[in-house]
């Protein structure tokens, strides 16, 4: 077997223990694993950066705002976007490599598990793409991403706006108005899926909207933070 992204030929280690109980599939070698940044450690309470302080000045600053304060409950990325993970994210998302994702699969639904185990009755709802980028794409990254889940994800979200978020400003982000609408109504807690946290405006005009419409919690999952 080749690994997903160098195509190094991957050799197992022959031992006893393989004949009885096989090893689970590796599909990246150990040094392109490794260069994937596992978030864990000191980080935000909130948004999952890293961070020594408990909350990060972003998050203070969004608790300062009467808007947006309690919108979001948390967010919790699995990786860093470290040029690694860019790298693998573009080629994934923007170039159609869909095996890609089997490097990052078991991390996403390992730590989803053990991050939700006790969040009774909550409903997956990935963020939608808008039918242009879905047209360009093919696929829609963060439904995909919900798919890995044994959960089944909640299509109740819409998007108005086609405009791609990687050519907007940071400021651009901030002071864009709502893209979604609510398809369907859904008062039980939602964890909302994307493949990455930036500035946290598209997680938290999805949740402003679902807590508007009853949600009691709204959390958010996603693969990578920015």
């Amino acid at each position: 077997m080749h690994c997903l992204w160098c195509h190094q030929e991957m050799i197992p280690a022959i031992e006893w223990g393989n004949f009885f109980l096989p090893d689970k599939p590796k599909f990246g070698c150990d040094w392109c694993l490794g260069q994937l940044e596992v978030l864990d450690g000191e980080l935000c309470k909130e948004c999952g950066r890293r961070e020594e302080a408990e909350v990060c000045s972003d998050c203070r600053r969004w608790n300062a705002s009467s808007e947006w304060k309690g919108v979001l409950s948390f967010n919790k990325s699995v990786f860093g976007y470290n040029d690694m993970m860019k790298e693998v994210i573009a080629k994934w998302k923007y170039r159609g490599d869909y095996a890609l994702c089997d490097l990052f699969r078991e991390d996403f639904v390992r730590t989803f598990n053990e991050l939700f185990k006790d969040v009774k009755g909550a409903k997956v709802v990935p963020i939608p793409l808008s039918k242009e980028r879905l047209y360009e794409r093919g696929f829609n990254q963060a439904e995909a991403l919900a798919g890995f889940l044994d959960m089944p994800s909640e299509n109740v979200l819409s998007r108005i706006h086609g405009e791609k978020q990687s050519k907007k400003t940071r400021r651009d982000r901030l002071m864009a108005s709502n893209p979604f609408t609510l398809t369907v109504g859904i008062t039980d807690p939602v964890i909302l899926i994307d493949d990455i946290y930036t500035t946290g405006i598209t997680l938290r005009h999805a949740a402003k909207l679902l807590k508007e419409a009853g949600c009691p919690e709204v959390y958010a999952f996603t693969l990578a933070r920015g």
